[in-house]
Parts: C-alpha cells; sequence; structure tokens
C-alpha cells in the first residue's frame, strides 16, 4: 500500500476542466470523455442541487457549461448566478465553452437576447449547418448537427458567428480568443440520445420538430462526423494539457 501511494504521489496532476451541469443525472456526455482521453479531469458541478461555482479559474485550465431543460431567461438564482459567473473566465482568458443554455448563457452576459424564434419554430432533431467564411477558416463543419431546444440567441455586438442554421440564424460564435458558444449537440451518446427521445418526447409534436425514430436514424447517418468535428473543436478550445 505504501508503495502504490509513493507511486501515486509521484504522478502529475492532471488539469482540471470545470464542468457545469443542470440535473441530477446529466453527463458531459462525448464532451467528458475527449476531455479525459485528452489528459484533463473533469471537477463536475451541478448549481441547480447546490453546488457553488469558483470564484476564480486559477486551479483550472478551463470550463464548460452544458445545457438543461430550463431558459436562460428563468427568474432562479443558479440561473442568474452561472450567468453573472461568466465574468470569471471571460476577465481571466481562460477557454470557456458554452453548449445550447450555456451558449446562451454566455450570449445574455454579453448583451445578447434569448428568445423563442418568432414564428413557434424549435429545432429538435437534426437540422443542417453552415459555417460563416471566418468559420471555414478556423476549421471544417459537420452539415447537420442535432439540436433540442425552443429557443435561440441574437450575436452579440462583440462576438464572432462562425456557424449559421435555416431556421435559428446563429449557431455558433466566438467572444474574443477564448470563449465560445454553440447552441447544438454534439456531446449526445448513443445511450444519453435514447434517454432524451424517451424523456422529450412530447416536445415532438411542437412546430418543426422531429419524430423520434428521425434522431435515431439520424444519427447513423451523420453522428461519425459530428464526433470528428467535436474532437478538432475540443482541440482549439483547451489545447493539449499541460500537468500542474
Amino acid at each position: 500500500m505504501f508503495q502504490t501511494d509513493w507511486m501515486e504521489s509521484r504522478q502529475p496532476r492532471r488539469p482540471k476542466i470545470l464542468t457545469v451541469l443542470h440535473q441530477e443525472h446529466s453527463s458531459p456526455g462525448r464532451v467528458g470523455h475527449l476531455l479525459v482521453e485528452a489528459g484533463f479531469a473533469l471537477d463536475i458541478r451541478r448549481p441547480p442541487l447546490g453546488d457553488p461555482l469558483p470564484q476564480t479559474l486559477e486551479d483550472h485550465a478551463g470550463a464548460v457549461i452544458f445545457g438543461g431543460p430550463m431558459s436562460a431567461n428563468d427568474p432562479e438564482d443558479f440561473v442568474r448566478d452561472e450567468t453573472n459567473w461568466l465574468a470569471v473566465p471571460l476577465a481571466e482568458d481562460k477557454p470557456f465553452l458554452g453548449i445550447c443554455l450555456g451558449a446562451q448563457m454566455l450570449a445574455n452576459h454579453l448583451g445578447g437576447k434569448v428568445a423563442p424564434h418568432p414564428d413557434g419554430f424549435v429545432e429538435i432533431g437534426w437540422y443542417p449547418l453552415a459555417p460563416t467564411e471566418v468559420g471555414k477558416a478556423l476549421m471544417d463543419w459537420p452539415s447537420m448537427v442535432y439540436h433540442f431546444h425552443r429557443e435561440g440567441f441574437e450575436l452579440p455586438e462583440t462576438a464572432t458567428l462562425l456557424a449559421t442554421g435555416e431556421t435559428y440564424p446563429n449557431q455558433a460564435f466566438r467572444y474574443g480568443n477564448n470563449a465560445w458558444g454553440v447552441q447544438f449537440h454534439a456531446e449526445l451518446t448513443r445511450a444519453m440520445m435514447q434517454r432524451w427521445v424517451v424523456r422529450g418526447s412530447e416536445r415532438f409534436a411542437l412546430c418543426g420538430a422531429q419524430h423520434g425514430r428521425d434522431h435515431l436514424e439520424g444519427r447513423m447517418i451523420h453522428d461519425a462526423v459530428l464526433k470528428a468535428w467535436l474532437h478538432q473543436f475540443l482541440g482549439k478550445i483547451f489545447g493539449a494539457p499541460v500537468p500542474a
């Protein structure tokens, strides 16, 4: 036992990524898998369940805020506190990624409005994505991405649009060098998608939503490209970890 403990104590600590989730059984999914494979450790916090967010990211290599069923406009304290907390990674210029709700929080923080589509359309299923010229120069993008949302965000004046869509034009953006937001979900494993399809089936009747079978069939067609993109995208945001 002493030898094992001694050997473990000599191993370098893995740099941490603050990982913010919004439900008790939510998972960082493929994003978490890829970050751990790249050499990071995940510091998982769930603010709706009372977990605090750190006052500084000096002990973290970056942060990810994931999605959730709530709105970025909800009056709950944790929504307001998370949105205000984004001042921390922005002030410290630490890599930050917001996914769906996390992107909407970032847009709100930067002065962009979050709201439903004026004609009531949602994006629930697979929808086309088109990179902007800036996005094309950055990397190759998938032509179809997976969505599960009823609101979108305005592009903040100080942000750069990277990818656009037909129904919700603002799909991916960057603010400065280190803050990124995407409206779509590349993090879902197959098991996660199956749970979403079962638990969110009442939303398939919403305007513009796709039936559950289309979600799973679309995954067989489009997911390999989406996964490859995510691997590259996370590398651009977080780079290769440097052990502390």
